[in-house]
């Protein structure tokens, strides 16, 4: 332990556990477990911190290598290999050791270049089968509850620490800030007829319903025929009789025009392959004076800084992990509300700030209650690549290649 603790400072191992991505975390945790075998007779060189350095650039090797696929799989592995063993000789670790720390990691390069592969690319028919299957096998909801949709936290609760915060309570904090942006009010539009559009398993329509009172009439659609069962068994369940649920295409609603006081849609931008006709639906069945809000994930508008490569491998694997076409940017989707023509000044704002706790909250709830998913083995698989996803969003919010975007508007 003492030859460990010289080689290793603790100070250096919480660096790289906090610091670096799972593929770098598992190489120093095996590396840990395999060295005490090897490590008779050796005495740590003052130099150990660079055989982990060497090791975190051949890392960050693999990040970007591995994510390419093809052919050069097997070539990053021996390249791989080869990279750790002259970081080895530099230091002088024993030739087990070397060889120990090499197989780790070219396995879990390996892992990594599974991760990397989009497993649930767009299209027909696939977002309605994701959102059955997640709402099947009831993982999604022990954990995020009944709203499929990120957090909302203000100033107060980050400085406090996220993981203060009730992870389902944040939702409905998100679902009341967003009323708020809709100029929603309880009395007035208590006798609201409202359409969410992508409700999920009703949530929002739900909380909705019972905020604006009995006399509102809410209605949900979506894709999934699972979300309208489970939504209407909840409605059930609750007492709530003013919200119903259909499945239905929103880009081709079957309501008349002018039907509807408030369209509301929270997260359903994303998998829509059409976002012009997305747009225009929902202004469509929009009554005249009636209140429009949305909230969409986007990616940044790449008019003025083009996308650099990492962007562009970045934003593939958003898309295709978990069933989006393609996202556009805050500016464009207020672009397409203007031409419609039908719409006063929309509002729009950027919530990265207020919601992207959400991504990495969610992590942590799964690891601190394992309840949800350890007793279901044969959605490991699943789980940790979703784990997986949340992180690779989380830093593309981060670092501003996406955007939180929320918008408000009237119709004319």
């Amino acid at each position: 332990q003492q030859i460990l603790r010289q080689a290793l400072p603790l100070q250096l191992i919480f660096q790289l556990v906090f610091k670096f991505t799972i593929m770098k975390i598992s190489i120093t945790a095996l590396a840990l477990v395999l060295l005490p075998t090897s490590l008779q007779g050796f005495v740590p060189s003052p130099n150990a911190q660079t055989f982990v350095k060497s090791s975190t650039n051949v890392a960050k090797t693999i990040s970007i290598e591995g994510s390419r696929g093809g052919r050069q799989s097997t070539q990053l592995s021996m390249g791989v290999k080869t990279a750790i063993v002259k970081a080895a000789d530099k230091v002088g670790l024993p030739p087990v050791a070397t060889a120990a720390i090499a197989a780790a990691a070219v396995g879990t390069a390996g892992v990594k270049f599974v991760l990397d592969r989009p497993s649930r690319t767009y299209g027909e028919g696939t977002v309605a089968k994701e959102y059955d299957s997640w709402t099947q096998d009831g993982i999604l909801e022990y954990y995020w509850g009944e709203h499929i949709h990120l957090g909302y936290y203000n100033d107060e609760e980050m400085e406090a620490g996220y993981k203060k915060k009730d992870f389902i309570e944040a939702k409905y904090d998100f679902v009341d800030e967003m009323m708020k942006l809709g100029g929603i009010d309880l009395a007035a539009d208590s006798g609201a007829k409202v359409l969410d559009v992508g409700c999920g398993v009703g949530g929002t329509s739900r909380h909705i319903a019972k905020k604006l009172g009995p006399n509102a009439d809410v209605t949900g659609i979506t894709l999934s025929p699972n979300q309208v069962k489970r939504a209407t068994e909840l409605a059930e369940e609750q007492g709530v009789k003013n919200a119903k649920f259909t499945v239905m295409n929103a880009l081709e609603m079957e309501f008349p025009d002018n039907t509807f006081d408030i369209v509301w849609a929270c997260e359903s931008g994303e998998h829509m392959p059409d976002k012009e006709a997305y747009i225009n639906e929902m202004m469509r069945v929009l009554k005249p004076g009636g209140k429009f809000v949305m909230a969409t994930w986007c990616q940044r508008d790449d008019r003025e800084v083009p996308f650099s490569k990492k962007d562009e491998r970045d934003l593939r694997f958003l898309y295709e992990e978990w069933t989006h076409p393609y996202f556009i940017s805050i500016e464009k989707y207020a672009e397409l509300i203007d031409a419609t023509g039908m719409m006063n000044k929309v509002t729009t704002a950027d919530w990265v700030d207020e919601t992207i706790a959400s991504w990495r909250h969610s992590v942590w709830v799964g690891v601190y209650d394992p309840r949800g998913w350890i007793f279901k083995p044969t959605k490991y698989l699943k789980c940790v690549r979703d784990a997986y996803c949340l992180e690779r969003m989380h830093r593309a919010f981060k670092r501003g290649l996406m955007q939180y975007g929320m918008f408000a508007a009237t119709k004319k």
